[in-house]
């Protein structure tokens, strides 16, 4: 059986494995908060001070503290100071690993989700891209450190079960050079998916 947020020490051991094995597991998982439900569809992995494109490359620091924590928790951050993304923290405590949730299709709260993202006319746009997801769910920079085993923020069928069949990865998208060329495969979406976000290279930045 998959561990769910109700067997948070299942859950644990599986995020504690690096961010590049814990990936492909989250696609098809649940993330749940503030009254609507995701199904994961897109993410990227991100491998701390071992990754140029990690926000945790050059080590700790208030802002990355929480990704160098416990595993199954959530790091969020401002991207370009004005959208929030979110990351289920892996690997052991004192490694920095986290998974950026990309995209996700809305099961549960739709008309919740559209009341947050009026802006969306389809509804697999409301979960697809990262700052989208965290709008449609309700999240915020103040949910930065949340314990997804339980609480507000809960993250639900780990793996996921999708079949490998499905599974694709290549570049992350809007990272190039280091961090983000041919070298670094971490996107992982499922294949044919409508929320699924648009591949986007762009010139270099670091998480």
């Amino acid at each position: 059986m998959a561990p769910t947020s109700s067997d948070p020490a299942a859950l644990r051991a599986v995020l504690a494995a690096p961010s590049v094995q814990v990936a492909p597991l989250l696609l098809g998982a649940r993330l749940s908060a503030n009254g609507v439900t995701v199904r994961l569809t897109e993410v990227e992995a991100y491998l701390g001070e071992l990754d140029p494109g990690s926000h945790a490359f050059r080590g700790e620091t208030p802002r990355t503290r929480v990704m160098f924590g416990e595993p199954g928790h959530l790091y969020a951050y401002f991207s370009y100071g004005m959208h929030v993304c979110a990351n289920v923290v892996c690997s052991p405590q004192g490694v920095a690993s986290a998974v950026l949730l990309r995209a996700g299709e809305v099961v549960e709260g739709v008309e919740l989700a559209r009341e947050r993202r009026t802006t969306s006319r389809m509804t697999a746009d409301l979960a697809r891209g990262p700052a989208r997801l965290c709008v449609a769910l309700g999240i915020t920079l103040g949910d930065d450190g949340a314990d997804l085993t339980g609480g507000r923020v809960r993250l639900d069928r780990v793996p996921g079960g999708v079949p490998e069949s499905v599974i694709r990865t290549g570049p992350r998208t809007g990272v190039s050079g280091a961090g983000g060329s041919a070298d670094y495969p971490w996107r992982f979406w499922i294949d044919g998916d409508p929320t699924v976000s648009p591949y986007r290279a762009q010139a270099v930045r670091r998480r």
